[in-house]
């Protein structure tokens, strides 16, 4: 892996990581206020869910598993 592929996936990561800060976010509100439908809950979680899976894979692309 070259450093421009190494920085495209460092900043696709940040931005991954930002989105699930805001879904996580978005979702405690949700929750607390109690004005938001179970439906678009479950889908928000849903949503995070999918993206903490495209984080790990971004991840290990960056830090692959070395076996000695």
């Amino acid at each position: 892996m070259d450093a421009l592929e190494q920085i495209q996936l460092s900043t696709k990561l940040r931005l991954l990581q930002q989105e699930h800060a805001d879904l996580d976010a978005a979702i405690s509100a949700l929750e607390r206020s109690g004005s938001g439908d179970q439906l678009q809950v479950r889908r928000l979680k849903k949503k995070k869910l999918a993206l903490k899976d495209e984080i790990i894979q971004v991840e290990n692309k960056l830090i692959p598993d070395i076996i000695a």
